[in-house]
């Protein structure tokens, strides 16, 4: 079977497990590239039954049988493109590229650790270091950043924010991670110095707190600030998120979070990087800090509000004209054949 392409328009599938930052980069990407090209886009999901979840990717020989009931089917006709990222996504997009008879662009984003092979091109943050030649590397991750996205997601939240006093400091703390985690300690040092910073330059406090934040570190966030004149988004409710990117003076981030840190810098603001309990070493998250600092994007964030600026990142749009150049290689090579 292969893909179907009608009135020019391209066909893109956009496949994650669903969680909101990786669906976040596979959209991103497939969103990006249809402003820049006519495309449909279709949402998957990828789930598996309970009992094959944990198989590693090499086990799971049989991918369509293994889903779960609430997974989206993976069946004809194959899209034009298909832009995948996680580990769940592995095993079909390892094999989209024979099941679609060579027609369909297979996309992976991040390191799939396998089968490099198997994928027309793949997305990777530059700190990855996969030096293949179909590996297009990135600072960071792809996203769906754009200056039209933060203005329209920010327009319900318009009035309420505004009324708050300027410069409005944007702060968003992630939690455990393999390489990061915030103690109550550590959330007691970083809470009373973004305190101390909003105070000084009369500010107002935009905080969000992630499901990952650890309960006794978000206890105590809420309870140092509190008092400050802001919103605080706890997880229920409307997400303000990307209205607080688009109303920040300042993005304060944790440092355990790639997607947050880089959709930060899509708005060319400062980003501030807040320092965490390292768990263990990595060098991946040493390169990816440098390369922000390097860029002119971020500053650990040393207890005051420095101002600096740079041209907003959007890796994205470029990721996309270089999905689009290289589906039409693929194009133009099967024209010839």
């Amino acid at each position: 079977m292969t893909s179907v392409t009608h009135n020019n328009v391209l066909t893109i599938w956009a496949v994650s497990d669903g969680r909101a930052g990786i669906e976040s980069q596979v959209l991103g990407l497939a969103e990006a590239i249809a402003r820049q090209a006519p495309a449909d886009i279709t949402t998957k999901h990828i789930r598996y039954a309970r009992i094959f979840d944990r198989w590693p990717t090499p086990l799971k020989i049989l991918p369509d049988a293994m889903l779960a009931g609430d997974s989206d089917r993976i069946a004809p006709p194959w899209p034009d493109i298909w832009i995948a990222a996680g580990r769940a996504t592995l095993p079909h997009s390892l094999r989209m590229r024979h099941r679609s008879g060579g027609q369909t662009l297979v996309v992976q984003l991040q390191d799939p650790k396998l089968g490099y092979k198997d994928f027309d091109l793949i997305v990777a943050p530059e700190h990855d270091n996969l030096t293949f030649a179909h590996v297009l590397p990135l600072l960071g991750s792809t996203n769906r950043i754009t200056p039209e996205r933060l203005a329209s997601e920010y327009a319900p939240w318009q009035a309420q924010i505004e009324a708050l006093h300027a410069p409005r400091i944007a702060v968003l703390i992630g939690g455990r991670s393999k390489v990061y985690d915030i103690s109550e300690a550590r959330a007691e040092i970083l809470a009373e110095n973004i305190r101390t910073a909003v105070t000084e330059a009369k500010g107002s406090l935009l905080l969000s707190l992630s499901r990952r934040t650890p309960p006794s570190a978000r206890a105590v966030f809420e309870r140092v600030l509190s008092g400050l004149p802001g919103m605080v988004y706890t997880g229920d409710g409307p997400n303000p998120y990307f209205a607080f990117l688009h109303a920040a003076d300042h993005v304060l981030v944790t440092e355990d979070s790639v997607n947050m840190a880089t959709e930060a810098a899509g708005t060319g603001r400062p980003v501030h990087l807040l320092g965490m309990d390292r768990l263990r070493p990595s060098q991946k998250f040493d390169i990816f800090h440098k390369n922000l600092r390097m860029h002119g994007i971020a500053r650990p964030f040393a207890g005051k509000l420095d101002s600096w600026s740079y041209i907003p990142l959007d890796e994205t749009a470029r990721a996309a004209r270089h999905v689009l150049q290289v589906y039409a290689q693929k194009q133009g090579a099967a024209a010839h054949k």
